[in-house]
């Protein structure tokens, strides 16, 4: 069949999907819902896992389901399927109907206003056929390549969990009672290796390295994927304990996300409406030091966490949630919004089914001038950290304690690999004691930091 066929029964596809989700709405509404939306999802996806060379697993998939969330009032209910015939999709909508009129009443319940939906207009760069250009064997061969690569590097990569390759397309459509229909494409793809290396007394570590893209076209060459492992992983072998000591820890951009993710739970409207959250009733305030500006930005061309509208149908925004330190908003859906009494951020993301939930757009630490080695370069006896064991933040109290793993820093220098260790504080000091930031910001992922630097934590070890 040819492309400009499959084109056409692509594009028929989604305005039948674009229709049912209308549909499904105006029949909620025929028969007694006061609001009600309609959310339907499809896509593909490949993934391939080889291990010493060998194709250990390999799938395949394509899905589809259909959700509707109904309101009597101030009640409301939802319900989803997988099975798109009619007496499915009616059996949907009956059951959503009955439910919501024995569940309790809410008084925020409800859809956003009309005046408050829309979607951005033209291509914010998220969907790329490429991701599926490649055959099967070229699939799998990539996935080989960067295992290879790991394997070839160096001697004492003894071993392997394996090289991937992943890829996935997804179409997304939502529609309301108010008239909003909305629907977007993604896709993205990715490859990885997880050598594990030897040292001469048999002792082993791992490490991993992964690119990730929109597009086949911007993704990194596995060789250099498996070269970057293979490095990572090298640098951890020899690893010791150290004696407790309070000193700089310099965060990883990889591991640096999670204290991102630690500030984006504490600003997550859910969490401060319900007081689960050290940094409630902090707006205003300075929470983080002074080069600390964090962005949510769902608008960005290409972005990961970038969107034309979120959950609920409203135009995705760029959101200033922490300026030089101070806290500038918190992250809200509509729900939340009206529960403190303040206007959503466009950060509602939602499954088939329930309640809108609250999830980041491009939310990132903005960046500094200086390089990591410049950072790492003024420090005379510290730790850099590159892995993290375990979760240990109490959002409640801020209490932050994690296992962990990296390389010490003695005279401004990687000295050696330590291991065994852990890394503790307080969320509340640690953010006020972020005393640099680097110049190297990349996104893999919606959430993204560059090298981080915080002072004074504690770094337990012998």
């Amino acid at each position: 069949m040819h492309s400009t066929e499959l084109e056409a029964q692509d594009s028929k596809l989604r305005t039948d999907l674009r229709d049912l989700a209308q549909d499904i709405v105006r029949r909620a509404m025929n028969r007694g819902a006061t609001a009600s939306e309609c959310v339907i999802r499809d896509g593909d996806e490949f993934s391939t896992l080889v291990r010493l060379g060998q194709v250990e697993t390999l799938k395949e998939s394509g899905s589809k389901a259909i959700g509707v969330r109904v309101f009597n009032g101030k009640r409301a209910a939802s319900t989803y399927s997988s099975d798109f015939s009619r007496e499915s999709l009616d059996r949907m909508l009956t059951s959503a109907l009955d439910l919501s009129r024995i569940t309790s009443e809410d008084p925020y319940a409800g859809i956003p206003e009309p005046e408050q939906l829309g979607s951005i207009r033209g291509d914010l760069d998220l969907y790329s056929a490429d991701v599926y250009s490649l055959p099967g064997q070229e699939r799998i061969a990539y996935a080989r390549r960067a295992e290879k690569a790991a394997l070839d590097y160096d001697p004492r990569i003894k071993n392997s969990e394996g090289g991937s390759f992943d890829a996935a397309t997804g179409h997304k459509i939502l529609a309301n009672s108010h008239g909003f229909v909305g629907e977007y494409r993604r896709s993205y793809c990715s490859v990885a290796a997880v050598p594990i290396a030897q040292s001469e007394n048999g002792a082993m570590q791992r490490d991993y390295w992964f690119s990730v893209a929109r597009s086949l076209s911007r993704l990194e060459s596995p060789e250099h994927v498996g070269k970057v492992a293979a490095q990572r992983t090298l640098r951890r072998l020899g690893a010791k304990k150290v004696k407790t000591a309070h000193v700089p820890v310099v965060f990883d951009p990889l591991l640096a996300t999670s204290i991102l993710e630690h500030i984006f739970e504490g600003v997550n409207g859910d969490s401060v409406y319900r007081g689960a959250s050290f940094l409630a009733g902090k707006l205003g305030q300075k929470i983080a030091s002074q080069n600390v500006t964090v962005i949510d930005d769902g608008t960005m061309p290409g972005g990961f966490g970038t969107a034309p509208f979120d959950g609920e149908g409203i135009p995705t925004r760029r959101t200033l949630v922490i300026e030089n330190g101070v806290l500038k908003s918190y992250v809200l859906n509509t729900y939340t919004a009206k529960k403190l009494g303040l206007q959503t951020t466009a950060n509602a993301s939602r499954g088939l089914a329930g309640t809108p939930g609250i999830g980041p757009g491009n939310y990132f630490l903005q960046p500094g001038t200086k390089t990591p080695q410049q950072i790492i370069g003024e420090i005379k006896e510290g730790l850099y950290v590159t892995e993290f064991l375990g979760h240990g933040a109490n959002l409640v109290t801020g209490d932050y304690s994690r296992g962990a793993s990296g390389l010490w820093i003695y005279g401004g220098e990687l000295a050696f690999p330590v291991e065994e260790i852990t890394v503790a504080g307080n969320l509340k000091d640690m953010f006020l004691n972020i005393s640099e930031i680097a110049n190297d910001l990349e996104f893999r992922g919606a959430v993204a930091s560059p090298t981080v630097r915080i002072d004074d934590l504690t770094v337990g070890g012998e």
